[in-house]
């Protein structure tokens, strides 16, 4: 028996949960007709055979026609999800896992013009900032066919194998009633806070009435929502006692903040930069004042941080979501005493983001999550052992080693740099990106581990890689900044890359001409400008930085605003011409009609990299497949064995930015999808 406080079983009713640490309800947006099928039930079964003690699935799943699914969430509210559940649920339980499963009304944080385009509906019609729906206050009708409908669903999820339901209220339809920022309805709804409550405890009574008591009833909900006029501390407290004392359910789920304005959102579930646990003190503060279960998820990304939430007494169940997403096996990783060996979550909120973005849900370094059918997280052994020669131990060939290496290759890396990381390394300079350097750091443990040996400071050549004997050579070399983008004037620019790493030194008055639309152009602005620099950012786009995506973007708009740069937008820069000691910037437009001239001290182009593949090309010639990757057998899982030139002495492929300015996401699939099968 351990001792271990994370590895203590807990006891919530008549359910035993096998230790500490929960996946809370999110939607990683893989639902196909609403349903969680097999990716979906893949995905979840992984977390549960990685030993979590409970997984919630949906975040949330809907129980109305009314609440269509703006994140892709199951829907419900069809009879037809019985079996799917039924499937899942089964299969968790049978790695020994409790499941639970959230609902909700989204209420006005949805679109009028998702699903069936019903009108989205509110105790107001206060809209919604993120979501921009103006919602029709709701009648006495609408509020007895949603009570219904929350009690139809949940009975569902009971006849679906489900151990319990949790209630989705903060944000949603519960919380819209109960913050008096939301609530306009008069009596017996509206006004009071005994009013605000009474659709929440209707909704429970009537669950309640047809699930029974032995299944386990929630509720996840904001204790605070920081905003002025809205529930606040002392309310919340007073809210927490009272669902406790409603004997209707059974644990709190708490958070604090508010989540209508990607602001909002971003406060309440931090991304890297922002400090961990920020809220598992407050947490801590209503497991006190209420003497009552208490559950809590919010940046919880590391093992000492969620031992210290349950050894202190904070919390009875912590949440490490996104942490799951990046590594499922955690918990038998803890138990093996091989916490060394998880993998980092490093708060980069690429799978948040691609869900708001309306995409599934991807962790920016485990390509296998999402992709359970097709990707491992465990690699498996080769029949038979290769030389395996990569360069470039950026993300794309570190993670072409990490798995080389633990298929059972000899493997070889060549870097030109005195260090690993690539652009990971570039842009964890900037303080709020600092974490990224955890995707590098834990492959060259990893590549440790598998014995991987690794030539810094050399500039490989074709002789160098042929040298070798390899059987295959992975060229993952990246690429260089590409600012040739101007019909004159290249040569007066310098590149975001140039700002980041401090190689050129900051003007004062500075354009940063932005059509990558990604990090490093928001980077170098925010470089600049806290250097003292007078900043702004163009772009032929509509929309700045749409690579960056809603919650990253949070982070910079504060600093950005703060030091008064300027965005604008659907501009484009054409040219550049010195002009004494200034740069005189020539701007059009793509919509036409527009020739304008600005000057400048310093110019800065962000138009993503063009590879660098000269030593690709030098070696294709020598190579059995003459660079050709088969698409067919990398999609279907099977073995490359393309043969264009029967005197070739090794295969040859190229990954990541060496094929194309992509992203790390992409950089790591690359690795990942190739090396699984050499």
């Amino acid at each position: 028996m351990s001792n271990d406080p994370l590895l203590q079983p807990y006891q919530l009713k008549h359910l035993t949960l096998r230790n500490r640490i929960i996946v809370t309800s999110h939607e990683p947006a893989y639902p196909e007709d609403g349903m969680p099928k097999e990716r979906y039930r893949a995905y979840t079964v992984e977390r549960a055979k990685g030993g979590v003690a409970l997984t919630m699935t949906a975040g949330s799943a809907a129980v109305s026609r009314d609440s269509p699914p703006v994140f892709n969430n199951l829907l419900a509210y069809k009879d037809e999800i019985v079996p799917w559940v039924r499937e899942m649920t089964d299969a968790v339980h049978e790695e020994g896992a409790a499941i639970m499963i959230q609902l909700t009304h989204l209420g006005r944080r949805t679109r009028w013009d998702k699903g069936d385009w019903l009108p989205v509906v509110a105790p107001s019609h206060q809209r919604e900032a993120s979501h921009r729906a103006f919602p029709k206050k709701m009648e006495d009708w609408d509020i007895e066919r949603i009570i219904k409908d929350f009690a139809d669903a949940a009975e569902r999820m009971k006849a679906g194998g489900m151990d319990g339901v949790e209630l989705e209220a903060y944000g949603h339809l519960i919380d819209q009633f109960t913050s008096p920022l939301t609530n306009e309805l008069d009596g017996p709804y509206g006004g009071s806070l005994d009013n605000r409550l009474r659709f929440c405890f209707d909704v429970f009574k009537a669950i309640r009435q047809r699930v029974g008591n032995d299944f386990i009833l929630g509720v996840r909900y904001t204790a605070d929502e920081c905003l002025p006029g809205g529930t606040g501390k002392g309310d919340g407290i007073e809210i927490s006692k009272r669902l406790k004392a409603s004997g209707l359910i059974d644990y709190l789920n708490v958070i604090r903040g508010h989540i209508d304005t990607d602001a909002g959102l971003t406060d309440v579930i931090p991304i890297q930069g922002m400090a961990n646990s920020p809220h598992l003190d407050f947490a801590g503060e209503i497991r006190a004042a209420t003497d009552f279960p208490t559950f809590h998820a919010a940046k919880i990304p590391d093992v000492a941080t969620a031992r210290h939430a349950i050894a202190s007494g904070k919390v009875d169940m912590i949440g490490m979501t996104r942490a799951h997403m990046t590594d499922p096996h955690i918990v038998r990783k803890i138990i093996e005493k091989r916490e060394d060996d998880i993998r980092p979550c490093v708060g980069a909120n690429y799978c948040l983001d691609r869900i708001y973005q309306g995409g599934a849900a991807f962790c920016i370094h485990n390509a296998a999550t999402g992709r359970e059918l097709t990707m491992p997280h465990i690699v498996a052994k080769a029949e038979a052992k290769k030389k395996v020669v990569i360069v470039g131990a950026g993300p794309a060939g570190l993670e072409a080693a990490r798995v080389a290496g633990e298929r059972g290759h000899q493997v070889v890396v060549f870097e030109a740099a005195n260090n690993p990381g690539g652009q990971i390394r570039l842009t964890a300079q900037s303080e709020r990106r600092r974490e990224m350097i955890s995707i590098i750091d834990w492959r060259m443990s990893q590549c440790e581990k598998y014995d991987v040996t690794f030539h810094f400071n050399t500039w490989a050549e074709a002789d160098t890689i042929q040298a070798e004997n390899p059987d295959v050579v992975i060229i993952a070399t990246g690429g260089l900044p590409h600012t040739e983008v101007l019909a004159s004037g290249n040569d007066l620019v310098v590149s975001s890359w140039d700002i980041i790493s401090g190689d050129v030194k900051p003007g004062t008055n500075v354009l940063i001409f932005d059509d990558a639309g990604d990090h490093a152009g928001l980077q170098a602005a925010e470089f600049l400008a806290k250097a003292g620099a007078k900043v702004e950012i163009m772009t032929p786009d509509r929309s700045f930085a749409p690579e960056v995506m809603a919650m990253n973007l949070v982070p910079y708009m504060r600093s950005l605003q703060k030091h008064d740069v300027t965005f604008t937008v659907t501009y484009r820069l054409e040219a550049v011409e010195k002009s004494g000691n200034q740069l005189v910037a020539h701007v059009g437009s793509d919509y036409g009609g527009i020739a304008r001239q600005h000057s400048f001290d310093q110019i800065v182009v962000n138009h993503g990299t063009i590879p660098l593949d000269e030593l690709y090309f030098e070696l294709k010639p020598s190579s059995s497949n003459l660079g050709e990757m088969s698409h067919d057998q990398l999609l279907s899982g099977e073995p490359q064995s393309v043969i264009r030139n029967p005197d070739g002495k090794f295969q040859l492929f190229r990954i990541g930015d060496a094929v194309a300015a992509r992203n790390t996401h992409a950089a790591v699939y690359d690795g990942l999808r190739l090396a699984k099968d050499i």
